[in-house]
């Protein structure tokens, strides 16, 4: 860069400098102060008599410091950034737990309590960081108390990544709204004996989303303060309709009131085509567009007008409608001899029709295309599927589910060629495919269009919208525009569990200590499943639903079966269905189905993992087939676990882990529905026993009367009327833990 350019550049910056201040200033009352320190004050703010609008928004610059801090009245919260969009910007302090080497536990609880203010729930969410950690936040939302707690685990640094906050290493919660107290407590599972070295803390705060984002680093070292969006409104008056009428009514000339989500008050608004501060007399001024480029469409004239702007044109010129373009400028056309023009319009006329006929036939072709791509989407039940969606807007992650044409998905399937094909069944064909190169996924089209299933094909989308679990196959989308409707998943690489068990080939791949972690992450997912707000039950749990990626980490699959159970109701009268070999007996005969349900199917599970056998067995002595539960049930009775298990999983060491996994086994078998245990107790069971193979030393530190944490991504326990959520972890050590939910 030359002299010349570096002075020019240096002069832009101080006018940018010099513009951005004036703004600000601008945006105080006449005659105060516009700034604290570093940090702009707007009317309704003030720091002196007559500069505030009212008391709530009086800020006391406090000099004592380099640069002055403004605080909010007489209160210790001071601000780094004031809008008059309704928000302000404070540092908060970070709740900690720390048991670092050869020093005492260092632990503190911070508290942030508002009046007129609420903490933002769109801009800021609850975290927790560390690899032995979990925390809660408890609070008020006006008179109705709050809590939630979010927990974080991992055995390495390694397997945290910067930027993911999904439970390994870091964990992270949506905040509801209105919340204007909150009170933050951070522990430690184990005093983070396991991971001192990288992670001697437990760190837990509430921060804004668009100023944080993880590192691993964070790990070892966090600051003391993160900045927290807090919610300001004009209170006291009313809503919009009501302090309108007042003669104190906030909003001035060239402003609009409207009403925040936080439901409290109202706020103020310059009118389209203005700028400046709303709550000031005269404060909205005008935006001459015509000075910015960007802001207006003219083509050769912009004339300013109050809020707005019009277009015109040079002289031989007129105005036309551009359409999406703008108004533009054609030069006007003189007079012609009526001859010329007769032939002129006579030739063009025939020009057109020529170049029309086949461009007609095109829209016409292309327009029968559409009505047709419309027609599937209906008979697909794309309305039923918008209207379960828009019912599940919360949990719906609209930016992770795509709804895909068929030109995408015939592309990434090489117009679904068969040597695309990874599997077939009775529901039909899956395909794999390649939507860039590096991203496999896998594609499954239905056979011929049964209409009395589109519910169940709508309701498997429905549910797997709501499941956000790393053991269940993860839906990215549908296609609809065609004959028979496509879903598209995540792919998984290594097969079903029924292959794996059944095939000799692979059976050996499945060693003892592997079957015994598919078994507790399928448990998990389930255990997840039916500790939703709003119950999931399975209805096909089955070894060929449940897929194995490279590393066998179980992916639960095929939820065109599941049903929904809200809160309160422990059992529903439903048509029967399931895979015969692993459908509940109970629920067979009555068709009353409960959690229970699963719990049966995934015994049923269970037995395979152990014995390598088919969930219904060919007798050859008497020609005909066999339950293997009862199979099962039979050889246990008569002391022959050992003689029916997969002899390649069997060994010294594990001989009892095989006998404990058996006995769950027969519990879940129960006939009654009421003497099975529920998947949560299932969960824990399988994790304390793989916890006991890998530490043997650990099962003796468990106490007796505590409260375990539910295995998988996220999970609840409930005290009273208050709830804390667990949310964001894969794994825990068979740890009990107890929250004092009534604790302040």
């Amino acid at each position: 860069m030359g002299l010349k350019d570096f002075v020019v550049a240096a002069m832009a910056s101080v006018l940018v400098a010099v513009a951005t201040k004036t703004l600000a200033i601008t945006l105080a009352k006449s005659g105060c102060p516009g700034y604290c320190g570093n940090v702009a004050i707007p009317y309704p703010f003030g720091t002196s008599p007559d500069c505030f609008r009212n008391e709530n928004f009086r800020i006391t610059c406090n000099n004592s410091f380099n640069p002055p801090k403004p605080y909010l009245r007489d209160s210790n919260i001071d601000f780094t950034n004031i809008s008059i969009d309704g928000e302000l910007q404070i540092p908060n302090f970070v709740a900690r737990d720390c048991f670092r080497k050869n020093e005492s536990e260092d632990q503190n609880q911070p508290t942030l309590t508002l009046s007129d203010l609420t903490i933002s729930s769109t801009k800021n969410v609850f975290t927790v960081i560390g690899c032995d950690s979990y925390a809660y936040i408890q609070g008020y939302i006006d008179d109705q108390r709050y809590s939630s707690g979010c927990m974080s685990l991992c055995d390495s640094s390694k397997y945290v990544k910067d930027g993911s906050c999904i439970g390994s290493g870091c964990c992270q919660i949506e905040i509801p709204r209105g919340l204007s107290e909150i009170n933050i407590t951070a522990y430690s599972f184990n005093n983070h004996v396991n991971v001192s070295d990288f992670n001697p803390c437990t760190y837990a705060f509430v921060v804004d989303k668009s100023s944080f984002t993880f590192k691993r680093s964070y790990l070892d070292t966090l600051p003391k303060e993160l900045p927290v969006v807090l919610e300001w409104t004009v209170t006291g008056e009313g809503n919009c309709t009501e302090a309108s009428s007042k003669p104190y009514y906030a909003c001035k000339e060239n402003s609009e009131c409207y009403e925040p989500d936080n439901g409290s008050g109202y706020l103020c608004k310059c009118k389209k085509g203005y700028q400046g501060n709303p709550y000031l007399s005269n404060g909205c001024e005008d935006i001459n567009e015509c000075n910015e480029p960007n802001l207006n469409n003219c083509e050769q004239k912009c004339d300013n007008t109050e809020g707005s702007y019009t277009c015109s044109c040079y002289k031989g010129y007129h105005l036309t409608d551009g359409g999406k373009h703008g108004p533009r400028c054609v030069p006007n056309v003189p007079n012609q001899f009526p001859v010329i023009k007769v032939a002129l319009s006579v030739g063009v006329s025939f020009l057109v029709l020529f170049v029309s006929i086949p461009w007609l036939y095109l829209v016409l072709k292309k327009r029968k295309h559409i009505k047709l791509k419309e027609k599937f989407f209906q008979q697909n039940g794309g309305f039923l599927l918008q209207k379960e969606l828009s019912k599940r807007t919360g949990s719906f992650d609209k930016a992770k589910f795509k709804i895909f044409t068929e030109e995408e998905l015939k592309k990434a399937t090489s117009n679904f060629s068969e040597d695309r094909i990874v599997g077939r069944g009775g529901y039909g064909t899956v395909y794999k495919g390649f939507l860039t190169k590096d991203n496999p996924v896998a594609i499954k089209k239905s056979k011929i269009v049964d209409q009395n299933k589109i519910e169940q094909f709508i309701n498997e989308i429905a549910v797997l919208s709501q499941i956000n679990h790393i053991n269940v196959v993860r839906l990215l989308g549908c296609c609809l525009e065609t004959e028979v409707p496509l879903l598209v998943y995540e792919f998984i690489s290594n097969g079903t569990l029924s292959e794996h068990i059944h095939n000799k080939d692979k059976a050996t791949s499945l060693s003892g200590e592997r079957r015994l972690k598919i078994a507790s992450e399928t448990a998990g997912v389930l255990s997840h499943l039916h500790s939703a707000s709003t119950t999931i039950i399975h209805r096909d749990v089955k070894s060929a639903n449940i897929l194995l990626d490279d590393e066998y980490n179980a992916k639960m699959s095929d939820f065109g079966a599941s049903k929904l159970v809200p809160m309160n109701v422990t059992q529903l009268s439903t048509m029967v269905q399931g895979t015969f070999g692993y459908l509940d007996p109970e629920y067979f005969q009555t068709g009353q189905l409960t959690e229970k349900s699963d719990v049966y199917s995934f015994g049923v599970v269970l037995v395979e993992l152990l014995t390598g056998k088919k969930a219904v067995l060919f007798d050859k002595s008497e020609g005909d087939q066999i339950s293997l539960v009862t199979y099962f049930l039979s050889s246990m009775e008569e002391n022959r676990l050992f003689q029916i298990l997969e002899n390649h999983i069997v060994n010294d060491e594990n001989k009892e882990q095989l006998r404990q996994m058996a006995e769950l086994a027969k519990r879940c078998l129960s006939v009654k529905g009421e003497e099975r245990p529920g998947m949560r107790e299932v969960a824990m069971e399988l994790h304390e026993l793989r916890m006991m193979h890998k530490h043997p030393w650990d099962s003796a530190m468990i106490p007796e009367e505590t409260e375990s944490f539910l295995f998988g991504t996220s999970g609840a326990c409930r005290s009273g009327d208050d709830r804390i959520i667990i949310a964001g972890y894969d794994s825990i050590k068979a740890r009990a833990v107890a929250f004092d939910v009534d604790a302040r």
